[in-house]
């Protein structure tokens, strides 16, 4: 029978079981996927840990990459044999999964099923940030954070393709490499960003923070912004920003703050399919290289947390079936 890793308790790493499951059926409107790569990301994490409130048992997983084995009523546009990946599946922590065919992305003969399994979540976040959160002109200037990460990595590489000017961080030299490698005109370690920031472009500040980490870095990404600029709040690694006082845009020159979530940029067909056909469309053709900083068997999905969470990893962490 096929497997699936399953949590029954909020615990650490150690809380997966390997369990087995009948073969899924799709219903209307559904494909089954065999998947063959799984992309693994911090929110999985905090749902085994309890931090995030989750009914158990729980299959997590909601990014992987397969090929369609069955069709289910009334699906057009996919048929048995077709490679599909996703950001909005569920239980993508198995052999199998069930996914509705809307939520499908077609994935090019050229890329890999672990490149497909590591591009959906953070390379659509990477596209939504730059083309709708704060749409990126050539000579604007962006600070962004983690810049050796999953979506840092590629978030890059979209700025630089706009035209813009890249400063990002980094916590080690070794990471400091990948981000400049990806293209980053400047790599920051963590202190008086702000400053050193105000330094580099002149003091006149950036056009654009994009701001993953939260709590931590929020009053320095408004600190390091320019008159009218905009800080793009997309997730919170340290915790979550707490209530803030929104005079206080206006003291920091007149300041623009969002908070975007994935789901509402991934609105409709024609969305997904927009935003996922160019961001395989730039990795197919070689132009916007992904980073797959650990691959582990399905089965050691506990390990891949652990590593993960430990913050040593750099691109993305993929389990294979």
């Amino acid at each position: 029978m096929p497997y699936a890793m399953q949590i029954t308790r909020a615990g650490g790493p150690e809380v997966f079981d390997r369990i087995h499951v009948p073969r899924p059926v799709p219903g209307p409107g559904q494909l089954l996927v065999r998947v063959a790569a799984v992309g693994v990301n911090f929110i999985e994490t905090y749902q085994r840990a309890g931090v995030y409130a989750v009914e158990y048992p729980l299959v997590p997983g909601v990014e992987g990459a397969g090929t369609v084995e069955e069709v289910g009523a009334g699906v057009t546009g996919f048929g048995v044999g077709d490679r599909v990946a996703t950001t909005e599946g569920e239980g993508s922590y198995a052999e199998y999964m069930v996914l509705d065919a809307g939520k499908a992305l077609p994935v090019p003969d050229s890329v890999s099923d672990t490149v497909a399994a590591a591009v959906p979540a953070q390379g659509i976040t990477a596209h939504y940030l730059v083309t709708s959160s704060y749409a990126v002109r050539a000579g604007d200037t962006a600070l962004t954070y983690a810049g050796a990460g999953g979506v840092g990595l590629l978030l890059i590489q979209l700025l630089k393709l706009k035209g813009a000017t890249v400063i990002t961080t980094t916590s080690t030299p070794e990471k400091a490499k990948l981000a400049r490698e990806a293209g980053a005109d400047h790599v920051l370690d963590y202190a008086r960003v702000p400053e050193r920031v105000r330094e580099l472009t002149g003091g006149r500040g950036v056009d654009v923070v994009y701001d993953g980490i939260g709590r931590d870095t929020f009053e320095g990404s408004l600190g390091a912004l320019r008159i009218r600029g905009t800080l793009v709040l997309f997730g919170g690694a340290s915790g979550q920003v707490p209530p803030y006082d929104l005079q206080q845009l206006n003291a920091h020159g007149s300041l623009t703050v969002t908070r975007p979530k994935i789901d509402d940029f991934l609105l409709d067909d024609e969305e997904r399919r927009w935003r996922s056909s160019e961001v395989f469309g730039l990795v197919a053709d070689g132009r916007l290289k992904v980073s797959i900083g650990a691959h582990f068997p399905l089965g050691q999905a506990g390990q891949a947390h652990a590593a993960l969470e430990s913050r040593a990893t750099t691109g993305k962490v993929i389990l294979v079936p």
